[in-house]
Formats: structure tokens, sequence, C-alpha cells
């Protein structure tokens, strides 16, 4: 199926990999939002939990394995074009995970990654749906 146009919502997952007060981010090497900053994360393939999605992608786009904690969140993702048709709609599924391996580097679609202080976050020009996420988790002010 296709990522831009969908004939349907399709099922995203993000990592938010917490170590010792810094948070992972990865600048987004495709659409939407290229060039942003936001949390590790990709789709579900068939026959995949969002759990073993997210494993898999967190490590696909970072080097990194990682251990899935709980749930933060369950977001909607819509983005329509000029003429209001919808371009992109994802429904994306966020998990806390910790860091149990792998070394750290930029792999896949993502054209950096790093750990971030939480002070430093306003200094990246994030995702709308990874700012939203910070200012939940109390890491930004909205």
């Amino acid at each position: 199926m296709a990522r831009e146009y969908p004939e349907r919502p399709l099922v995203g997952v993000g990592g938010v990999v917490f170590d010792g007060g810094r948070v992972l981010l990865v600048k987004r090497g495709s659409q939407p939002s290229y060039g942003k900053w936001s949390i590790p994360g990709g789709l579900v393939e068939l026959g995949e939990t969002v759990a073993d999605a997210c494993v898999r992608e967190v490590y696909e786009e970072t080097g990194l394995i990682v251990k899935v904690k709980r749930l933060i969140d369950v977001v909607d993702y819509i983005d329509y074009d000029e003429e209001g048709e919808v371009r992109f709609h994802y429904v994306i599924v966020d998990f806390l995970v910790e860091p149990v391996g792998g070394v750290l580097r930029a792999g896949t679609d993502a054209l950096d990654a790093r750990f971030v202080r939480l002070d430093d976050l306003g200094r990246y020009e994030l995702t709308g749906t990874a700012r939203r996420l910070f200012i939940k988790l109390g890491w930004m002010k909205g």
C-alpha cells in the first residue's frame, strides 16, 4: 500500500529511548517531515506485533537494541494537501523503550541519530508529533 495518498490509515510505531536524562532523536530522511527530528519508528509489517515492530524499527534506524517497557501514547497523524485530500494518514503507537545493546549510528531512512539532553530539545526542529509527545511527557513546555 502506498504511504502517500493511502487507501486507509497505516499503523506506525515509535520508540522513546530515554537514557540518563537524554532522549534519542533521529533526523528523518523521508517524507513526511523530511529533515525534521523525531523519535525512531516506522510502519508495522504484516504479521508483526506493534511491540516487535518498535524494536525492529529502533534497531534499523539507530543500531540500538531495545526492550519495550510500556505504552506511552497512540496518536493520529493526518496531513492534507492543498486540495484537501489526505496525503498521509498514520495511527502511531509510541512506546517507552530501554536500550540493552547495539551501537548508535544512523541507519535506513535516518539522516542522523543522537542522544539529546531534555533541556536542549527546544533547539531542534521537531516533528509536530514528537513535540506533542515531549510536551505530554513534561519534557517541553507547550
